[in-house]
């Protein structure tokens, strides 16, 4: 049985926290590559490196039909010249959201080692072919999640949830080539790349990368 937090509780523990009780990396921006990507690949390993934890997941950002915003987090599948790269079914809230207003947003928080990445651009659906090559090398379990499907649907009851994994999971395992038409894997080519290094000083360095008309890449430091 879950236990009632009050009020008091809950803010005398939410007030309590820290953040940054560590030493912390520094970060040069005059010293920053010229292109996002580099200096993305360059933090990711070193955030696993320093042992954060599931480094690759991020926050996803879209808007619904009627402007609002939405957000959830997922894995980040590739970052390479296209754009950073995700993966879930075309007809999920977030495949509907983006099939409707193809630019989203992505965030990245590493707080082992005090940085955040920042991505705004727009999206694109990869083809059937590299969609479903995406579903191929992963796990029986993600393969097993995108055949039990109806992602984002409401759900009658937690014994049905159980008896279609089940049933997916029976099929990852005997056809692990088994084709989920509606997996879709989506590529975000960034506009706006923003990297933030926390100091405990509160001095944090914001350094943002804004595509030029060009395809070219203008660097601005920022106020924290």
């Amino acid at each position: 049985m879950t236990r009632e937090i009050g009020t008091d509780e809950f803010r005398e523990t939410l007030h309590s926290l820290r953040v940054w009780d560590g030493p912390l990396p520094g970060f040069d921006a005059g010293q920053a590559p010229e292109e996002p990507l580099a200096l993305f690949r360059e933090w990711f390993t070193h955030a696993a490196r320093a042992g954060q934890a599931e480094p690759h997941t991020m926050s996803l950002a879209t808007v619904d039909g009627d402007g609002r915003p939405d957000v959830r987090t997922l894995m980040l599948h590739d970052a390479d010249e296209r754009g950073w790269h995700f993966a879930s079914h075309a007809t999920s809230a977030k495949g509907r959201q983006l099939a409707g207003q193809p630019e989203a947003a992505l965030g990245f928080y590493w707080p082992a080692v005090a940085r955040q990445v920042r991505i705004r651009g727009r999206v694109t659906a990869c083809g059937p072919e590299e969609s479903r090559a995406d579903l191929a090398v992963r796990s029986r379990g993600a393969l097993a999640a995108a055949l039990t499907g109806h992602q984002s649907e409401v759900l009658g009851s937690a014994e049905e949830l159980t008896q279609a994994s089940t049933a997916a999971w029976e099929r990852a395992g005997a056809e692990p080539d088994a084709p989920a038409p509606t997996w879709t894997r989506y590529v975000l080519d960034p506009a706006e790349v923003e990297f933030f290094q926390g100091d405990a000083a509160r001095r944090h360095v914001r350094l943002r990368y804004r595509r030029t008309a060009d395809g070219s890449w203008v660097r601005e430091l920022l106020w924290p």
